[in-house]
């Protein structure tokens, strides 16, 4: 499917498709990856563009430099000047933080929210927001030299886009808290031995060689059935083994046609050869790109 996507500049990224693959690269490292402003509206728009057109099956992100993101730029913090602080005091500054907040947390939750897999590849620091950012994806891998740190309780605030509601479904809460309370590094061993991250490489080529490997994989599989298995996934979160067991069945009642794919797949197993399964349909156009 053609898209201007690719054409478009970011301020923070770059966008290539191949193969069924779209791959975010975070290209800002003289400025460590931070994320200014345009981080937070540009990354829903492309992530939303991606999933609702269908242009690929599998999301790759990556970054540039030394260090995968130092988190949130200060530039998004702005400055309260006198009149902000008296508003402050009446509470509409406050209620206007608490909407803000909401949309700065939806730059995340697209990532969710998305039909198609989103997979990270991590080299040095992993901070802040970017902590918040990895909680969001499907699937984590990191370099030696990466560590994670939930650098918002270094300077005096709590994170608040993301990392609380995922990062215990991903780790034990005895680490998160530890982590949350103290603000220290965690790095590449612990990372994998806790299970936040699937697999270490010696450097960032190795990784991302491996990464796009593993997105051929999926991208070869059914787009439908991940997309099921993402939502039966996410689902499960909080809830009951009876609720989850229940909205997979509504999800095959509704979405499974076994005289489509699954044909597909059994008679490409036969003949020895990559099943060739239809795309997602797209759902709407038009972000603003």
């Amino acid at each position: 499917m053609d898209s201007k996507l690719t054409e478009k500049k970011f301020e923070c990224f770059k966008i290539s498709i191949k193969d069924k693959i779209a791959h975010i690269l975070l290209n800002r490292p003289e400025k460590m990856n931070s994320m200014p402003p345009s981080f937070w509206s540009d990354l829903p728009k492309i992530i939303n563009e991606i999933d609702h057109e269908a242009l690929a099956r599998v999301i790759v992100i990556s970054s540039t430099g030394k260090h995968f993101s130092a988190g949130m730029d200060l530039s998004v913090f702005g400055k309260a000047d006198s009149a902000q602080k008296k508003e402050a005091e009446t509470g509409r500054q406050k209620a206007s933080f608490y909407k803000n907040l909401l949309s700065l947390q939806e730059t995340f939750n697209c990532i969710d929210n998305s039909r198609i897999p989103v997979l990270m590849a991590i080299q040095g620091g992993c901070i802040g927001g970017a902590v918040d950012f990895a909680s969001a994806c499907d699937i984590r891998y990191c370099t030696e030299d990466a560590f994670f740190c939930i650098q918002e309780i270094n300077i005096g605030m709590t994170a608040d886009v993301g990392t609380f509601p995922r990062l215990p479904h991903l780790i034990p809460i005895g680490i998160v808290k530890e982590l949350a309370f103290t603000g220290r590094r965690m790095f590449s061993k612990e990372a994998k031995e806790i299970g936040l991250v699937n697999n270490i490489f010696s450097s960032s080529e190795e990784m991302l060689k491996e990464v796009m490997l593993i997105a051929k994989e999926i991208a070869k599989k059914s787009p439908l059935a991940i997309w099921g298995s993402k939502e039966a996934i996410n689902f499960t979160r909080g809830r009951t083994i009876e609720e989850g067991l229940n909205q997979i069945a509504l999800w095959q009642s509704g979405m499974y046609n076994p005289q489509v794919d699954m044909m597909e797949a059994l008679s490409s197993q036969a003949e020895n050869k990559d099943p060739e399964f239809e795309d997602l349909y797209p759902l709407k156009k038009d972000f603003g790109l």
